[in-house]
């Protein structure tokens, strides 16, 4: 039996039903062979695939890296095939960017705090853990709040002083309730600075409270948020807190950053001729720039994570600064040349135009990172 990659007799393609005058089949492109194959046959086609998908990979990366607007520029002149589609390079490249980063997350040195002991008239070095240092923050808080009080006493303690000085109160009465006033100011300010959602009610109860008796006391947004933020800081600790709004960002942020996108080109499309330039353009224009950052993000993150193990080595240290430097100075200008390369406007006109743009995109995304907080904020459970 022979084993060779032969034509069908039968001019009907397999895949559409098409009728195929020669190999490939002109409505899908399928070829019209045989489709049991040898082992043989199957490792040659992949190797081929792979070979052909490497090549437009390594090809599509450098353009990407080192020619701004090149691969946008290509595409739209119908040169597509030696490349990987927009689309699919940006997925592509935001999959390894946020999987390593969920993988190999950057280690919490803050949690370690070198502080030095002058005991004796000697230096000695010494580390205190997060909640050490959070024990001691508390303190220095309460000792702080000591001092106002004593500076400037509230008008409630005033109030009391009043009451002692006409005889109403007796000074035991007079100061208890001063030690009980001064105990509760101070549960109240360490917990709305030890707190990452701080509050002054301490229950929902005590809102709704207040709420009856004074209506006008309470915004609805206050309720709102108290309402969220109260079990919060009950269920969990601050630390607690902070791993899970973290956990929280790192997962939304692609879907923020994807949602973004349309917005980057609304822009592009605004700043531009609407009859020489479609939406589409600006479209691929956006992923092609998007994708850019990602792998920056990306080259970054994996230099910085390969030379963290060697921090204890001056050139190690060197070399990480300097590799920074070129990768965030690269990610600012990219967008200046690629827009004036791609859209083909002079370069005073095309710097003008970027600047105005990189203007709007910054308030445009401040908007969206704070709905992005208030969105993680929501679904931290």
């Amino acid at each position: 039996m022979s084993h060779k990659n032969i034509v069908r007799k039968d001019k009907t393609c397999l895949n559409c039903n098409y009728v195929v005058a020669d190999r490939y089949c002109p409505n899908c492109g399928q070829e019209n062979t045989d489709t049991r194959k040898t082992f043989f046959h199957l490792f040659v086609h992949f190797f081929e695939d792979l070979t052909h998908y490497e090549n437009a990979f390594w090809k599509t990366i450098k353009n990407l890296l080192l020619k701004p607007a090149s691969l946008t520029k290509e595409y739209l002149s119908g040169k597509r095939l030696s490349y990987l589609a927009p689309v699919r390079l940006y997925i592509f490249i935001s999959f390894v960017t946020f999987l390593l980063i969920a993988l190999f997350p950057n280690e919490k040195k803050s949690d370690f705090i070198k502080i030095k002991d002058n005991t004796d008239k000697k230096e000695k070095s010494g580390f205190y853990s997060y909640d050490e240092k959070l024990k001691k923050d508390e303190v220095k808080d309460s000792i702080t709040l000591d001092s106002i009080q004593k500076a400037k006493p509230s008008k409630e303690e005033l109030k009391i002083e009043e009451l002692k000085t006409k005889g109403i109160l007796k000074p035991v009465e007079a100061d208890s309730l001063k030690k009980f006033i001064q105990q509760a100011q101070k549960a109240n300010y360490s917990e709305k600075n030890n707190s990452l959602f701080s509050t002054s009610y301490n229950s929902i109860a005590q809102m709704d409270s207040i709420r009856k008796i004074k209506p006008d006391e309470i915004s609805e947004i206050e309720y709102w948020l108290a309402k969220k933020t109260i079990p919060l800081n009950k269920k969990y600790s601050n630390k607690e807190l902070w791993e899970k709004f973290g956990e929280a960002a790192k997962h939304n942020f692609p879907k923020t950053l994807f949602i973004y996108m349309p917005l980057f080109a609304f822009v592009l499309w605004l700043f531009h001729n609407k009859k020489r330039w479609y939406y589409f353009d600006h479209g691929i224009f956006t992923l092609h720039y998007f994708s850019f950052l990602l792998l920056i993000v990306l080259i970054l993150f994996m230099v910085n994570k390969v030379l963290s193990y060697f921090d204890d080595f001056t050139i190690a240290s060197i070399i990480k600064v300097i590799v920074n430097l070129i990768g965030y100075v690269w990610m600012f200008y990219y967008f200046f040349p690629a827009h004036h390369r791609f859209y083909g406007e002079s370069r005073t006109i095309s710097f003008i135009k970027s600047t105005g743009m990189l203007f709007i995109n910054i308030i445009l995304m401040a908007i969206v990172l704070l709905l992005f907080v208030i969105y993680t904020f929501i679904n931290i459970h």
